[in-house]
């Protein structure tokens, strides 16, 4: 059973272009805007302070849609956020008359933000005598990358390598027998690697044969399906909700993992469908196992434990045969 909305939101796509961007009035160089990635990175080389920047931007809504809609007092808003300060920034964007296209800018206070800020776009609008309903949002944000020279989105997942029997992290001691602990604490996940594991950092680095290098890719694959099954599972748990208990998605990469993998845990529902089932099930325990079998695919579908498991008995028999 899909969750019930208490009002009707739209189907179609909300696009977002970053048209330009500059830093304390001096235009950014359009190579620092990636409209395929939807990144902008505003650290520029010998330009570190700098005290604010603005985007600006040009969001296409669907415009039939909302005018054939049950809405009323419809307006789209950009919501510029970042976790690791809980800064959270709302700008107006305005439409002119015969103009298809929603403008305005945003603006990004270097004071106010760390290291990457999320920018969502929303369309929000009153039904049935409610204000305030949120109607849509970017399917994919854009992030504000106040650290990079290049606009690249894959940030996604951080290796650190930790010595967690004799290292400076205590916290880890506790740990010393697992070769690796996924991180979802910070503003970045990271998976820790134990380099007091006995092999473990020989065999992923400095694998050669064939066998060998079947079976780092092997443990490399089961790492990332385990990272992207704690991921889901912690951008889950950390969920925004609108006044009448509707879920939202979260910022940052909570956000991105849970909008990547929701269409492969429930393929036949429209995204945000899929997430209001997903946190109905996990509260209330209805069907939820089921569910954690989905995740435990797509998390291994996704980190390609399939194909390196594959490719690990092919190396094995071939080696059998050798042998013999």
């Amino acid at each position: 059973m899909s969750t019930v909305y208490a009002y009707p939101t739209l189907v179609g796509k909300i696009e977002v272009t970053v048209r330009g961007a500059s830093i304390d009035g001096k235009p950014l160089q359009l190579s620092l805007i990636s409209q395929r990635d939807q990144v902008v990175a505003l650290h520029q080389i010998e330009r570190d302070d700098w005290t604010e920047g603005v985007l600006d931007l040009e969001v296409s809504l669907p415009t039939d849609e909302l005018a054939d809609g049950p809405w009323s007092g419809v307006t789209c808003v950009a919501v510029l956020s970042e976790g690791a300060t809980n800064t959270r920034r709302v700008s107006r964007l305005e439409r002119r008359r015969d103009d298809t296209h929603w403008r305005g800018e945003v603006r990004v206070r270097r004071s106010t933000h760390v290291a990457r800020a999320v920018l969502d776009v929303s369309v929000v609008g009153s039904h049935g005598g409610v204000d305030g309903r949120v109607l849509g949002t970017t399917d994919t944000p854009w992030i504000v990358d106040l650290l990079a020279r290049v606009p690249t989105r894959q940030r996604d997942l951080e290796i650190l390598e930790e010595d967690f029997r004799d290292g400076p992290q205590e916290w880890l001691r506790p740990f010393m027998d697992a070769p690796w602990l996924i991180d979802t604490t910070g503003d970045v996940p990271a998976v820790l690697l134990n380099t007091s594991f006995e092999g473990l950092p020989e065999l992923l680095s400095g694998a050669r044969g064939a066998l060998e290098k079947a079976t780092a890719a092997m443990v490399a694959a089961q790492i990332a399906g385990e990272a992207w099954a704690t991921m889901f599972h912690s951008a889950l748990s950390d969920l925004e909700f609108d006044e009448d208990g509707t879920p939202r998605f979260p910022g940052g990469w909570r956000g991105a993992v849970l909008r990547s993998m929701l269409p492969e845990v429930f393929p036949a529902l429209p995204l945000s469908e899929a997430l209001g089932e997903a946190h109905s099930r996990r509260g209330d325990g209805r069907g939820w196992a089921e569910v954690q079998s989905r995740i435990q695919f797509a998390a291994g579908k996704r980190g390609q434990v399939p194909k390196n498991l594959t490719a690990v008995i092919r190396a094995v028999t071939r080696a059998q045969e050798v042998s013999r």
